[in-house]
């Protein structure tokens, strides 16, 4: 099969290969003649679409034709404009389908001393300004002797703020590595300070609230004569804590798994983002949690989610979380609708409705439980929403302070990057799982070829267990472990 009508109401099919002018295809039971070359990824139009007309894909309008465009036709930016605007009225009109039946599952985790589960057992630095980023290198460089045991890692996350800013941004930036100290998966946290900065020890400690003091220590490097000795004693103390746990049998519905997309191409939508939505739907049946951010390549598949908020409360959530992203649009100047990149272009996705709809389809069938705002915890089981930017570094970072023992990451392009939380490359396509196999640690494009997307959400399921069970994403055998921070306003 060459060619894939998605929905019954499409009238343009994805080439599934690259297509030839003249060959003859069969999509869905119809009868089209390629008119010119077409690409993996790319459109096709099934019959004639007018001047003005909707262009439709996923049985959602992802544009207008900006000319005649006859049956067979390649159908991209030369012919198709976004039908996006600044305003949209939205109303709650509810939907319900029903999750699959799953087998209960478990993975061998880690139980921290508040109960919580943790899929990695690791130290981590958490620079509180970007001043020491270089110290929190050193200490990792010279104390990686403590990677023993149950030790799975140690790690700092530089980033260059902490100082220097005002308002919301300091409020975000304070917020984020509070999340950050908080997460599970660190065994052991060392905050590390400067002495100087805006973000002080005491506004820091007063974020961070209640705090196990062998779990988190504290250094200001300007109060100590020796950094690097005293931060090596304190990770040692860390060490000697965090190395106590051990693997242990857990059940599935404790993980919280985050999701995203990134380098996306025309497969994205048909291949790697709904296997990942089977899997959400499978992970919310066994009791887990999922959580969608992404909130610019929502517009335009907004109703899509909308339609599925459990109740009118979440739904008003969800739709003030939209418009606000509408208004930081606008009010920095920028249009709500230019956001496909040249990769995203280049493999078939032409409009950010285009966009939208294929990266909604991470979010599964599953109910929406809650709408959180940036790097707010999930506190509820099933699918949550989470504020945030489309930016890989920022969103997967925001994932990872929300919580998110590992992350789900869909790409038809391909990418080296991972957050700090273990970072599952999946890709759309298999061509990309073959050439990068460095980075890809899970190949969708069999869907493509005939695998069904029951069958990849099954598959998937069981790679995200062993994950959380120890084995390490093509990213953590990389090092590839970064963060990025919102910011919106002034530096100093």
């Amino acid at each position: 099969m060459k060619l894939i009508r998605i929905h019954p109401e499409d009238n343009v099919a994805v080439a599934l290969e690259d297509v030839r002018a003249g060959e003859q295809l069969f999509p869905d039971g119809l009868s089209v003649t390629a008119s010119e070359d077409v690409a993996r990824g790319h459109k096709i139009a099934l019959r004639p679409i007018a001047e003005g007309e909707a262009v439709v894909k996923y049985g959602n309008p992802i544009g207008f034709a900006k000319v005649a465009i006859p049956a067979g036709a390649w159908v991209h930016v030369h012919n198709l404009r976004t039908g996006l605007s600044e305003s949209a009225e939205y109303e709650y009109c509810p939907r319900i389908f029903p999750l699959p039946e799953v087998s209960p599952r478990s993975f061998r985790g880690y139980r921290r001393s508040d109960g919580r589960a943790a899929v990695r057992n690791e130290l981590w630095i958490i620079p509180t300004v970007g001043c020491v980023n270089s110290v929190a290198a050193a200490l990792v460089r010279e104390n990686q002797h403590l990677v023993s045991g149950s030790i799975d890692g140690l790690y700092s996350f530089p980033h260059p703020y902490g100082c220097s800013q005002m308002g919301e941004d300091h409020a975000q930036t304070r917020k984020l590595l509070a999340a950050l100290v908080r997460h599970p998966n660190a065994g052991g946290v060392l905050v590390l300070s400067l002495g100087c900065e805006n973000l002080t020890q005491e506004q820091f400690r007063a974020e961070l609230g209640e705090w196990d003091d062998q779990r988190v220590k504290f250094l200001v490097c300007q109060q100590c004569k020796d950094e690097l000795k005293e931060g090596a004693r304190l990770l040692q103390e860390l060490a000697d804590f965090a190395g106590q746990s051990e693997r242990e049998e857990i059940p599935a519905s404790e993980l919280v798994v985050g999701m995203k997309c990134g380098g996306s191409d025309g497969l994205s939508g048909i291949t790697a983002n709904p296997t990942v939505g089977r899997f959400s739907d499978r992970l919310v049946a066994l009791g887990g949690s999922t959580v969608l951010t992404e909130v610019p390549e929502m517009f335009g598949a907004e109703n899509i989610l909308f339609s599925r908020c459990e109740s009118e409360a979440v739904f008003q959530k969800a739709v003030r979380m939209v418009n606000r992203f509408k208004d930081y649009f606008v009010s920095h100047g920028q249009v709500v609708y230019e956001n496909p990149s040249p990769g995203n272009k280049a493999g078939g996705i032409t409009t950010l409705e285009d966009k939208s709809c294929g990266c909604v389809q991470k979010g599964g069938s599953a109910p929406v439980v809650d709408v959180l705002e940036y790097a707010e915890p999930v506190t509820k089981k099933g699918l949550n929403l989470l504020s945030g930017p489309g930016n890989d570094l920022v969103s997967a970072t925001d994932l990872t302070a929300a919580g998110a023992h590992l992350i789900l990451f869909t790409t038809g392009r391909g990418t080296p990057f991972g957050a700090p939380a273990p970072t599952v490359k999946i890709s759309t396509n298999t061509a990309l799982y073959e050439k990068k196999g460095n980075w890809i640690d899970f190949n969708a494009g069999t869907v493509a070829e005939g695998e069904s997307l029951e069958d990849a959400g099954d598959r998937l399921l069981d790679h995200v267990l062993r994950v959380a069970g120890g084995e390490r994403t093509r990213s953590e055998l990389q090092n590839a472990r970064e963060i990025a921070i919102f910011k919106d306003g002034v530096t100093l």
